[in-house]
C-alpha cells in the first residue's frame, strides 16, 4: 500500500487531499497545528484505519525533525507540502515586516526544512515524489497585476526551492515539482474561485500519479499544464 504525507490537512486542499487518498486506499499521514479542532479530519481518521493525524506546526523546525525521527522507518511515496498562509495586509503601503516574515517562514522555510528532514523517507519508497504547493501568483513572468507582496514572493521562492531540490535529489531518484492547484473555492481562495477543491485535488492526484523523473523541476497546474517561472 503506497504512503502519502500531507501537511496542513485541517481544511481546504489538505482536507480534500486526505479524503481522496484515503478513498484511494493509500496509507495517509496528515499533519496540522490543532488536530483537536479539525473535526472533519478527526471524523475521517476515526473511520479510516489507513489515516493517522499528527499535531505539527510546520514552522516549529524541531518538531519537524522529531516527526521525521518518529517516522524514520516509514517509506513515503508522495510528500505533499501543502501547509501555507496568506497575510491579510499585502499591498504596497499596507504590509509590515512581522506579517511578511511569518508568511516567508511558513511558505518558504518550512517546506525546505521538510524536504531536508524527509528526503530519505521519500528515497526509500517506490514512487519517490515531493510536491510543493505553488501558485500562479508566484510566477514572475505571469505577474501583470501587482500586489500581494508577501504571498507572491513566498510562492516564487517555493518554486525555486522545488527546482533546486529537483537537482539535488535527482541522484536519489526523487521527482520534485511545484504545482498550482488552480483558483479553488477554499477559505484562502475566497469568493469567485474557478473550481471546487474536489476537482483540484483529483486533477493533482492524476498528475502526480503520472510523473516520472524527467518531470522533476517543473511547475505544473492541477490539469498538468506547464506554467512560466
Amino acid at each position: 500500500m503506497p504512503c502519502v504525507l500531507i501537511t496542513g490537512v485541517n481544511r481546504g486542499l489538505g482536507l480534500e487531499f486526505i479524503k481522496q487518498y484515503v478513498a484511494a486506499g493509500w496509507t495517509v499521514i496528515g499533519t496540522c497545528r490543532n488536530p483537536e479542532g479539525a473535526s472533519e479530519a478527526q471524523a475521517l481518521a476515526a473511520s479510516s484505519p489507513n489515516l493517522s493525524l499528527h499535531k505539527l506546526d510546520v514552522s516549529d523546525f524541531d518538531a519537524v525533525a522529531a516527526l521525521a525521527e518518529t517516522l524514520k522507518n516509514v517509506p513515503i511515496d508522495v510528500l505533499i507540502l501543502n501547509a501555507g498562509m496568506m497575510a491579510e495586509r499585502t499591498g504596497l503601503g499596507t504590509f509590515n515586516a512581522e506579517d511578511f516574515l511569518q508568511v516567508l517562514n511558513v511558505n518558504v522555510v518550512a517546506p525546505a526544512m521538510f524536504i531536508q528532514a524527509f528526503a530519505e523517507h521519500v528515497a526509500a519508497s517506490e514512487q519517490k515524489v515531493i510536491v510543493g504547493m505553488g501558485s500562479t501568483l508566484g510566477s514572475i513572468a505571469g505577474n501583470t497585476s501587482g500586489g500581494m507582496y508577501s504571498y507572491r514572493s513566498s510562492k516564487a521562492a517555493l518554486h525555486a526551492i522545488m527546482r533546486t531540490a529537483s537537482v539535488d535529489l535527482k541522484d536519489k531518484g526523487i521527482t520534485a515539482i511545484a504545482m498550482h492547484p488552480g483558483w479553488v473555492a477554499t477559505d484562502m481562495g475566497g469568493e469567485g474561485a474557478d473550481i471546487q477543491s474536489s476537482e483540484s485535488i483529483s486533477g493533482m492526484m492524476s498528475v502526480i500519479d503520472g510523473l516520472s523523473l524527467s518531470d522533476s523541476g517543473r511547475l505544473l497546474t492541477y490539469a498538468g499544464k506547464e506554467l512560466p517561472w
